[in-house]
């Protein structure tokens, strides 16, 4: 009976054995790729034209405070050459002043920290997107992050192809903005 379950049991291991190497041998190898995408964003127009518009808006905000504070300056010296009530009244007006420049500076910071944040979220679902449809284009099974790879092959990095069609779309969208 020994003899008998231990046949069987070969027989039954020879041919999951031979089921189980027999599938791996059709199994197909996956296309997989990656992308530098702090390249990609670095590089993409759209980032480079909204960095441009931050800065700008950062200077305009830079420029009022400015203003600002050369109007607190301009009270503080005439609160100098004032009599003692005259000065009391100068100090609430300065004060008031104070309040409005730290107002102002949280707000400006505030507004330009949302418009960054708008513009990271955009830019990254562009940059998304084109990454998912030269995946399906490609007929990929895996595209990564080239920073969650220890190492990798060049032959298999996709940055300049997504880069590319991602400034394409964009110059070709500015076109029918303006």
């Amino acid at each position: 009976m020994n003899k008998r379950v231990n046949k069987r049991i070969s027989w039954y291991g020879f041919w999951v054995a031979v089921l189980v190497l027999g599938h791996a041998g059709f199994a197909y190898a996956e296309k997989i790729a990656f992308v530098n995408v702090g390249k990609v964003f670095d590089e993409y127009e759209k980032t480079k034209e909204k960095d441009k518009e931050l800065t700008g808006e950062g200077e305009k905000k830079q420029s009022e405070r400015e203003s600002q504070v050369q109007e607190i300056r301009r009270l503080r010296d005439e609160l100098a050459l004032l009599s003692d009530k005259s000065k009391d009244e100068k100090q609430l007006m300065i004060d008031e002043k104070l309040k409005q420049l730290q107002d102002f500076d949280t707000g400006a910071r505030r507004e330009l920290q949302t418009k960054r944040d708008q513009h990271l979220r955009e830019i990254l679902k562009d940059i998304d997107d084109v990454i998912r449809e030269i995946g399906k284009k490609g007929g990929y099974d895996y595209v990564f992050n080239e920073r969650a790879l220890l190492y990798h092959n060049d032959k298999f990095d996709i940055t300049a192809d997504v880069l590319k069609e991602m400034n394409s779309r964009y110059r070709s969208g500015a076109k029918t903005r303006q």
